[in-house]
């Protein structure tokens, strides 16, 4: 695949297309594969010049995607069509397109997510505007239905609020701050936020190593707080762990919303089970847990019985930034090379394009 992403007008056009997959026989040689094992196997859903960010699918199939903060994206957020292009979304007025951040103007999202009211949420972290804000559109009409700006207090400068977790049912998020470390807690409904805090969310002490070499970020190994959220399918239930963390952890959701205490709440965290060293997570109607797995280069799942297994692993998939649960049977995962970028290689972006959607079955 030989397309090249061009971020210039109204829309952007990409080919969307699987690669074709091989297998490796005993002699190291490949062959090709066959429709069965090509179902089964990694499949590049698209490709990107430059670097996106984290994934969502509607439960109709459209997929979206956010633009990494670490990239040098034009545009902000987009959808992949079904024939093959791509389109700033809601619109390109959204878009900053090179141009100063502004209030009417998406900055830097990340965490995305699609509800069951087909709402689809971005945290933006307003690196370059300074703020932190939350932004709700409806993708059928592409109206803004949502947009909150955080408080300083609650999410000062230098906050790096990403990840979240979207309750339709009762009107809350969870975001999690991974420079402070946090879950910062949104009342929808009246606008309020408040900011839980507790060990757990921070990072554990081990490395991250990826093809053999310690992982640095801000110059140091890297040691990154929490960051995977997620709620269970009934919303009762949400989950959390720390990138550099081994623990899957859990929280009843209705004790935020009947305000408990900082205390109480850290009494109530149990741990669900295992995870790998992870940066994003999906968990799905039946209540298993799909990790990105940054250090063996691939996807695994902690099931609801509690068993930590691989679903697939490639050295293709450098740097899952985050997964999303198709209703095809697919799992969508962004690879985008994050660990080169300068933030973490303290030098030049050693990453190289194209940087990718890919799907597997799960």
């Amino acid at each position: 695949m030989k397309n090249v992403l061009l971020l210039v007008g109204l829309a952007v056009s990409l080919s969307m297309c699987s690669s074709p997959t091989t297998t490796e026989t005993d002699n190291n040689a490949t062959t090709e594969a066959s429709p069965e094992q090509q179902e089964e196997a990694l499949q590049v859903y698209v490709e990107f010049d430059a670097r996106p960010g984290n994934v969502a699918v509607a439960s109709d199939g459209r997929v979206f995607t956010t633009m990494h903060p670490l990239g040098s994206a034009e545009v902000q957020l987009l959808e992949v069509k079904a024939d093959g292009s791509k389109e700033p979304f809601p619109s390109i007025d959204y878009q900053k397109n090179g141009a100063e951040a502004s209030d009417d103007k998406i900055d830097t999202p990340l965490g995305i997510r699609i509800d069951q009211n087909n709402v689809l949420w971005i945290t933006d972290m307003g690196q370059n505007l300074g703020k932190t804000r939350i932004w709700g559109f409806d993708i059928n009409t592409g109206e803004e239905v949502f947009k909150m700006e955080l408080p300083e207090d609650v999410a000062p400068a230098g906050s790096f609020v990403q990840d979240l977790a979207v309750d339709e049912r009762n009107g809350w998020i969870y975001l999690a701050d991974i420079a402070n470390p946090g879950i910062l807690v949104v009342d929808t409904n009246n606008k309020t936020v408040r900011r839980f805090a507790d060990p757990v969310l921070e990072a554990e002490d081990i490395d991250m190593v990826i093809g053999g070499k310690v992982i640095h970020f801000g110059g140091a190994p890297a040691r990154v707080a929490v960051n995977p959220i997620t709620l269970s399918e009934d919303r009762n239930t949400l989950f959390f762990g720390a990138m550099n963390g081994t623990k899957w952890y859990s929280l009843p959701a209705a004790m935020f919303r009947d305000e408990a205490s900082d205390e109480e709440l850290s009494q109530a965290i149990a741990v669900v089970g295992e995870k790998p060293i992870s940066d994003g997570v999906a968990t799905d109607k039946e209540g298993n847990h799909y990790f990105t797995n940054l250090q063996d280069y691939g996807l695994d799942v902690l099931t609801s019985a509690g068993e930590l297994k691989p679903v697939i692993r490639d050295k293709a998939i450098d740097w899952a930034d985050n997964v999303a649960v198709g209703n095809d049977g697919f799992l969508y995962v962004v690879v985008n090379q994050l660990h080169k970028t300068p933030a973490f290689t303290g030098a030049e972006d050693l990453g190289k394009a194209p940087f990718y959607i890919m799907k597997v079955k799960y």
